[in-house]
């Protein structure tokens, strides 16, 4: 009879300590350790375009930009990730056990790949909603000129998809995206 191999389950700790020693990013949660894959050139060219952007716009407002070495943890769900931008307004809060994870994002976004898209959609996106200092996600479309908002409002969320040709308003750190210009940088325009 065959028998299934009992999972092991990783501690906090344990992912830090991989994580300091790995080529390899990595993220955390249940006590599981993923490996994450790397993107290709339009992913990497759409994420610097998306974080030079707020970095103009939030210049002198308290605010920063970081690009996808940020790590993030979400303490509510406990998952460990580098979205591909994220801004903090005011100081970073640190996780307390990881002074190489913050635990305060305002914004984040997430340029998505087939691999990750699903994952990122759905169960990514609901712990994100999980962090109390979070106003905002954006996803950015790998197949076509689509990013799509999703907004705290009070208790809830909103969500609206912005198309070629429009602004993505994002009010809680008085900042816009331009869908154009996201998509030329990946086209190398």
């Amino acid at each position: 009879m065959t028998q299934l191999a009992p999972r092991h389950s990783h501690s906090f700790a344990d992912y830090l300590a991989t994580e300091e020693i790995s080529g390899v990013r990595h993220e955390f949660y249940a006590g599981d350790i993923y490996a994450m894959a790397g993107g290709t050139p339009e992913h990497a060219a759409m994420a610097a375009a998306i974080t030079a952007s707020l970095v103009r716009q939030l210049e002198g407002t308290g605010c920063r930009a970081y690009s996808s070495d940020l790590r993030v943890r979400v303490l509510a769900t406990g998952l460990a990730t580098y979205p591909d931008v994220t801004v903090i307004c005011g100081p970073s809060v640190r996780d307390p056990a990881s002074a190489t994870h913050v635990t305060n994002p305002k914004l984040v976004v997430e340029v998505l790949s087939p691999g990750t898209e699903n994952y990122d959609r759905h169960e990514k996106l609901e712990h994100y909603k999980q962090v109390p200092s979070l106003s905002g996600v954006v996803l950015v479309d790998y197949r076509s000129e689509l990013l799509e908002l999703w907004a705290r409002n009070g208790d809830s969320w909103s969500y609206a998809r912005f198309g070629a040709g429009e602004q993505v308003p994002l009010h809680a750190i008085h900042c816009t995206l331009a869908v154009d210009a996201v998509y030329s940088a990946a086209r190398g325009a």
